[in-house]
């Protein structure tokens, strides 16, 4: 299911030095679960500086899931995170996470979703978790009431990567 409902959201064709899409939209609108799942990773606070940009905290208020086709989804540049949303909490596709806005980076861009697919990591693993594989044709599939399955383009990306040995770009 499209990531973000409520409003109009016009996802990016493309995105800068990693693949991701920023799906822009109002503050406010819903940020949903786009399949079922569970809660993986959450961030409640945004830690972060223009004048540090540290990877890690360029997300601000977001919300990672793993899906039952055990593909992780990841939105960030929250305004809000959902009522009872924490690791290990069952969702279902629909269910609101979150609320869009200007965290983290994009306080100094219009409000949208950073929006990432990638394979489970171990905790903090920011780098993979912010988006591993390009997310357009999903999410152009979704936008119509489609559905396209990451699973097979997650799989084959997670081989070619090979060994995690931290950041290898956009650092």
């Amino acid at each position: 299911m499209f990531p973000v409902g409520g409003c109009r959201a016009d996802a990016s064709q493309s995105h800068h030095d990693y693949p991701a899409s920023d799906i822009f939209a109002n503050v406010g609108c819903l940020f949903v679960a786009p399949i079922d799942g569970r809660v993986d990773e959450v961030t409640r606070v945004d830690n972060w500086d223009p004048k540090t940009n540290r990877g890690p905290d360029r997300g601000g208020l977001s919300v990672s899931i793993v899906g039952v086709d055990g593909v992780r989804y990841y939105g960030s540049h929250l305004s809000a995170i959902g009522p009872g949303v924490r690791p290990g909490v069952s969702v279902h596709a629909g269910q609101t996470l979150g609320r869009t806005g200007k965290t983290g980076s994009a306080r100094v861009t219009p409000p949208h979703l950073h929006f990432g697919i990638s394979w489970p990591t171990k905790p903090n693993t920011w780098w993979i978790r912010r988006g591993a594989v390009a997310p357009q044709q999903f999410l152009n599939s979704w936008h119509h009431g489609g559905q396209l399955s990451p699973v097979s383009t997650v799989a084959k990306t997670h081989r070619a990567y090979g060994a995690d040995n931290g950041c290898r770009e956009y650092c």
